[in-house]
C-alpha cells in the first residue's frame, strides 16, 4: 500500500512554466510578478489593498505595527493556535492575551474575547482555524465602539466564505499564509490585506527596510533613483518565483476548494455512524474550504487520540494531533492571562485529530482512513 499523507499539494506543470518564465526574465526577486499576485489576490478576496509577504507571520507582525500596537498594550489571541499568533504581538513589545473557544468550530467568539478584555486591550486577532471562518460581525461589534482593533488571521482561510463574502473581507487587518499546508501555497510567503490605504503604504514600505524607493522598482531601471531609509524596517518581501506560483495557485483555488469539499462531505457520510467521532462541519455562518479536516475523540466512547494515530500508522497512513494550546508551551507559561477560562481549548487540543485531505485523495483511499478508525471504535453512539 502506498503512504496516505496528511497533505499533499497540487502543483502541475503550468506551476514549472510559471517560475522557468520568472527565471528567464532575469528578475527573480521582489518585482512585476509579486505586484500582479497582489493585485489579483486583492481581487479574488475583495480587499481594497493587498501587499505580499515573507510569511504569514510577517505579515501579522505588519499588521500589528501599523494598526499602531506596542509596547504596554495587550492583544487578545486565542490560545488555540499556532504559535505566530501568539508570537505576532510579542515581536511589537506588546502582551498576547488567551481567549477560549467555541467547542464545535475551534474559533473564538464575542463571548470568549469578552472575557479575556483588559483596559489595556488595542487589538484582537481572531482565526480562521483550519479554514473554518471566524464569526466576525459579532466580534466587530463588540469591539468596534471600544476602539479596538480586529485582525484577522486567515492563514488558512484562502477559499472559505463569511456570510457569502471571502473571509476577511469584513476585517480591518487580514493576514494570509501561501504555506505548503494551505491550499494557496507558494511553498511560503504570506499577505496583508487592508482597506486603509495608510496602512497598505506602511506596510509595504516597512516590509522593505522603510525604503523610499522599492529595490523591485528601481532595480529595473538603467538608471536607479536614490533611496531613503525612512523608519527601521524589516525584510519581509516576497519573490517573483513564489508570486509566479501564487498566480497559477490563484488560479486553481475555486477547483482546490471544490473538491476538498467535496471529500470532506464524504468523510462526515463515512464517520456518521463511527462512535465516539464527531467530524468538523460547516457553521450556519459560513462555508469551510477544509484546510484541515479534523474530528474530536471522545476517550470514553472510543480509543483515545494516541492510539487512533498509532493504528493509523500501522496502515501507512499519517494523521496529526488537533492544534495546539500556546498557553502550554515553555514560551508563554510565565504570561498571566487573568481568570479567563481556557477549558475548551484544552480540550480541543487534547481530543481532536486531523486527518488525510487533500486535492489528489482518492475514495479508495478515504475508504482505508475510515477503515482503521473503525477499528479502533466499539459500538456506542457517535458524540452530538
Amino acid at each position: 500500500m502506498t503512504r496516505i499523507n496528511v497533505i499533499n499539494p497540487w502543483m502541475g506543470a503550468d506551476e514549472i512554466l510559471a517560475i522557468t518564465e520568472v527565471i528567464e526574465s532575469g528578475w527573480i526577486a521582489q518585482g512585476p510578478r509579486v505586484a500582479e499576485f497582489e493585485t489579483e489576490f486583492a481581487v479574488v478576496m475583495k480587499a481594497e489593498y493587498a501587499v505580499a509577504t515573507s510569511n504569514c507571520t510577517s505579515a501579522l507582525h505588519l499588521a500589528l505595527m501599523v494598526a499602531g500596537i506596542g509596547p504596554g498594550d495587550d492583544v487578545v489571541v486565542p490560545s488555540l493556535s499556532f504559535i505566530a499568533t501568539s508570537n505576532a504581538p510579542t515581536y511589537v513589545g506588546a502582551r498576547s492575551v488567551f481567549a477560549d473557544v467555541d467547542p464545535h468550530t475551534g474559533n473564538v467568539t464575542a463571548a470568549t474575547i469578552s472575557e479575556a478584555l483588559t483596559e489595556a486591550t488595542k487589538a484582537v486577532i481572531v482565526v480562521d482555524q483550519g479554514g473554518l471562518p471566524v464569526d466576525l460581525g459579532p466580534i466587530r461589534a463588540l469591539c468596534d465602539p471600544l476602539g479596538i482593533v480586529v485582525i484577522e488571521d486567515a492563514a488558512c482561510g484562502a477559499g472559505s466564505t463569511y456570510r457569502g463574502r471571502p473571509v476577511g473581507a469584513g476585517a480591518e487587518l487580514t493576514t494570509w499564509s501561501f504555506h505548503q499546508g494551505t491550499l494557496l501555497t507558494t511553498g511560503e510567503g504570506g499577505m496583508l490585506t487592508t482597506s486603509n490605504e495608510q496602512w497598505a503604504a506602511r506596510a509595504r514600505q516597512l516590509r522593505e527596510h522603510s525604503m523610499s524607493v522599492s529595490a523591485g522598482i528601481g532595480g529595473t531601471n538603467v538608471l536607479a533613483p536614490p533611496e531613503e531609509y525612512l523608519e527601521v524596517g524589516f525584510n519581509f518581501t516576497m519573490t517573483d518565483l513564489q508570486a509566479a506560483l501564487g498566480l497559477i495557485q490563484l488560479g486553481r483555488l475555486s477547483e482546490i476548494v471544490r473538491r476538498r469539499r467535496q471529500l470532506a462531505a464524504r468523510y462526515e457520510e463515512l464517520l456518521a455512524g463511527v462512535p465516539g467521532l464527531r467530524p468538523v462541519t460547516d457553521p450556519s455562518w459560513g462555508e469551510s474550504n477544509f484546510q484541515s479536516y479534523w474530528v474530536e475523540v471522545d476517550p470514553t466512547a472510543v480509543a483515545d487520540r494516541e492510539a487512533i494515530m498509532e493504528a493509523l500508522a500501522v496502515a501507512d497512513i499519517s494523521a496529526r494531533r488537533g492544534v495546539m494550546a500556546a498557553h502550554r508551551q515553555p514560551a508563554y507559561w510565565d504570561v498571566d492571562t487573568g481568570d479567563a477560562s481556557l477549558a475548551m481549548t484544552e480540550w480541543l487540543t487534547d481530543n481532536t485529530l486531523i486527518l488525510p485531505l487533500y486535492h489528489q485523495l482518492t475514495e479508495v483511499d478515504q475508504d482505508r482512513v475510515v477503515a482503521v478508525l473503525k477499528t479502533v471504535a466499539p459500538v456506542g453512539e457517535a458524540i452530538s
